[in-house]
């Protein structure tokens, strides 16, 4: 008899417990996923500009002052629902932004940054996931923060907003800007 209960009871923990697992991974917000890249450099590419195909833009872009590097596609509804945002930031401040068109088409990325604005300094095109991969990425929108001397400070999953950037984004700018050089964020919500 303690044979038949025990061969009952060792599943039921085994699935208790794995239903356990799973429900304690569904609290979890993905967007709170740490990178390996968060202090470290920025893994080095070499893309075509988005605008101008045939010109290679590299990652040295990404030295001498604080970037944002903001992972985006024309597909992505996240993207076009932070797209304002970045607009508004490129305008209200002097960070430098970088678009990372990705897994994109080219006529439909243009179609998109002419219709809604185009906020990014320059955007790199990476349809084929070349450089994505080395980045982490896994899904758009992902933004990065990078310093001054190309080192990945920060990573956000998901779109960014007022909220994001002012309590989020914003603070980690400032610790990383130079001395003496202070980020014009203004308009900040």
């Amino acid at each position: 008899m303690a044979r038949s209960t025990t061969s009952y009871l060792v599943p039921l923990g085994l699935f208790l417990a794995l239903a356990a697992l799973l429900f304690y991974g569904l609290s979890l917000d993905p967007r709170k996923v740490p990178s390996p890249l968060v202090g470290k450099p920025a893994p080095p590419f070499t893309l075509e500009s988005l605008k101008e195909p045939g010109t290679q833009i590299s990652s040295d872009i990404l030295k001498g002052q604080v970037s944002l590097v903001n992972v985006w596609a024309s597909w992505c509804p996240s993207c076009r629902q932070e797209h304002g945002e970045l607009v508004r930031i490129a305008r209200d401040s002097d960070v430098q932004l970088i678009g990372f068109n990705w897994k994109d088409e080219r006529p439909a990325a243009l179609e998109m940054l002419s219709r809604f604005g185009d906020p990014y300094t320059l955007s790199v095109f990476d349809p084929d996931n070349q450089a994505g991969i080395d980045w982490g990425v896994y899904g758009a929108p992902e933004t990065f923060v990078i310093d001054a001397e190309g080192i990945i400070r920060h990573k956000r999953i998901g779109p960014i907003d007022g909220k994001v950037w002012a309590e989020e984004i914003l603070p980690v700018i400032q610790q990383f800007s130079p001395k003496g050089e202070p980020v014009n964020a203004a308009n900040q919500h």
